[in-house]
């Protein structure tokens, strides 16, 4: 495990105890609030509450009256409209949001979603030019075109209207579409610029039925699409997400949609569905698909309303996840051996012709895990075009960082955590050498290590089971709403050893507190860390109900271990 460098949350006392008088909580609890921002009662209220309600006007998106104006004119002449979306998770959802309401509605409609290695990102000339001489006249992107500038003049030249719904930084011109729904344009009022392209899509076919009322799919019941994107997407969970991702796991957990059950079933999945299983379970699954395949299997496992159709698709998204876990192993190997030869430099910035483009993001993001830098991973074709995938450590701004190489670089785009590019081959280390001084100057010289954000220290007397109560009522976690971390100091190590398949299983205690157990998963042994027997140990953690053998026992999740007196 890498070392981390402990921060411990700076708390108001006077507001920690403010909140936790008033509310009726634990002060640990409110100091995790505090680290949110949360410094009001009304806040903390509507933070923790159930209840949905606080969703921004959709009204307030640029272009929103003009893209639901033609929408509704598109479905009185019955005429064919495409549903045009990206290859992961956020726009095969947002596609079948699309495509569900719309249909629903007695539309003319089709998705699309071009092929990662024959079409790549976005819209593209040829997709548009097919789809035009099809019939279609109306063209809705999901999560791509805010800088598709001469697909939309192309699509425009041939009587093709689009409508773009994207969440990607934006150029200071838009595209000459009908509308750009998309909340980071400069001239943007709306009032929270984190929603994902499935909550764009939500926020327009609710604009829809304010205006126009909706058919056989009522926009609240597509919320379960909202949660997948927004949190397989790692948009932050604040603001209104918090309410989407909440309702929408109310209706995963529940199984609503056929497509969404059949995956639980193959995943394993027989509890209730946390913002973790769709990170950890359901994304990489529907991933998958894009990544080895076609993500239009993804699309017609989310809209299909057969359960056995529905079961054909989930077992073939298991068959491809498994396979690429298998070359996403052997990549990140590969990679990290040419790394290990010497220290890496501020960035990491490797490419092959013989690697996967449909995993070299989830490689970048491993490198990151592993080596603490921004990590770039290209797969460079047959014509000596790579494609490659970023990702990034805290507080580096990837799309900042590409434009400043923009001069390098066929294409690039994305967001501040995660980008993608495309160049030539033979500016590969021209590129390397210029990205990793950009990342040197920002990081100043100085070696970066990985951070860890710990939002309260406790005794162990303070974790209890209406603890955990209390910080489950703060969920959904995920970016911008990270899982509370818990420290405790100068906890006795009563027994340590290593289970399954090298978690470290430990049982402490402080003082004269009850005994503790906690779970380190793929920690490996004391002795692996660095730590030594009969010595204080300072633990950061997670407490969570852990059942079993018929009893619910409290359980410390661990997330990292240092020797007592160590200086964070």
């Amino acid at each position: 495990m890498q070392e981390k460098l402990w921060v411990f949350r700076a708390a108001d006392r006077a507001l920690q105890h403010t909140l936790s008088k008033q509310l009726s909580i634990s002060p640990v609890t409110a100091s995790v609030l505090l680290a949110r921002g949360v410094t009001t009662p009304d806040e903390a209220t509507r933070w923790m509450s159930s209840v949905q309600g606080g969703l921004h006007d959709p009204f307030l998106l640029p272009d929103m009256e003009s893209a639901v104006e033609r929408l509704h004119q598109a479905l009185a002449r019955q005429e064919r409209v495409c549903f045009y979306g990206d290859y992961d998770v956020d726009g095969v959802s947002a596609t079948s949001l699309y495509l569900s309401f719309y249909q629903g509605l007695g539309g003319n409609a089709c998705g699309y979603i071009p092929h990662r290695v024959r079409e790549g990102y976005g819209l593209n000339e040829g997709a548009v030019r097919r789809l035009a001489e099809e019939g279609i006249s109306l063209l809705v992107t999901s999560d791509c075109g805010t800088t598709s500038h001469h697909e939309i003049a192309v699509a425009r030249e041939l009587g093709v209207d689009v409508i773009v719904t994207d969440h990607h930084q934006t150029d200071a011109t838009m595209p000459a579409a009908l509308a750009v729904l998309n909340p980071h344009r400069r001239d943007a009022i709306y009032p929270f610029k984190g929603l994902c392209s499935a909550g764009l899509a939500y926020k327009v076919v609710s604009a829809y039925q304010q205006r126009y009322g909706s058919g056989d799919v009522e926009p609240d019941s597509c919320l379960d699409l909202v949660a997948l994107a927004t949190v397989a997407d790692i948009v932050p969970l604040q603001d209104e997400n918090r309410i989407l991702v909440r309702e929408g796991l109310t209706h995963i957990t529940r199984g609503a949609r056929a497509g969404i059950r059949a995956l639980k079933q193959v995943a394993g999945i027989a509890k209730a569905c946390t913002s973790e299983t769709i990170g950890f379970r359901l994304g990489p699954r529907l991933n998958a698909a894009g990544r080895l395949d076609h993500a239009m299997l993804c699309v017609r496992l989310l809209t299909t309303e057969s359960d056995q159709e529905a079961m054909q698709i989930a077992e073939q998204l298991e068959q491809l996840n498994r396979q690429r876990q298998q070359i996403e192993e052997g990549i990140t190997r590969e990679a990290a051996t040419y790394l290990n030869q010497d220290e890496p430099a501020a960035a990491i910035v490797l490419g092959s012709r013989d690697w996967h483009l449909g995993v070299v993001g989830i490689v970048a993001a491993r490198l990151v895990d592993r080596f603490h830098r921004p990590s770039i991973v290209i797969a460079i074709d047959g014509q000596g075009r790579g494609k490659g995938s970023a990702r990034t450590v805290e507080g580096f701004n990837l799309y900042q960082g590409l434009s400043e190489c923009k001069d390098l670089l066929e294409a690039y785009g994305g967001h501040p955590s995660a980008a993608g590019l495309t160049l030539k081959e033979a500016r590969l280390e021209e590129f390397r050498r210029r990205f990793c001084e950009v990342a040197a100057q920002w990081a100043g010289g100085a070696r970066t290590v990985p951070t860890l954000h710990v939002d309260a220290e406790v005794k162990l007397t303070d974790v209890n089971f209406d603890l955990i109560q209390e910080l489950e009522s703060l969920h959904p976690f995920g970016a911008g709403n990270p899982e509370p971390t818990l420290a405790v100091r100068g906890l006795d190590v009563v027994d340590a050893r290593v289970v399954g398949e090298k978690h470290l299983k430990l049982r402490v205690r402080q003082g004269r507190s009850f005994i503790f157990d906690s779970i380190g998963f793929r920690m490996g042994s004391f002795e692996e860390l660095g730590l030594r027997a009969n010595r204080p140990v300072d633990l950061a953690f997670s407490p969570e109900r852990n059942h079993w053998n018929g009893y619910d026992r409290v359980q410390l999740r661990i997330k990292a271990l240092r020797m007592s007196g160590e200086v964070s």
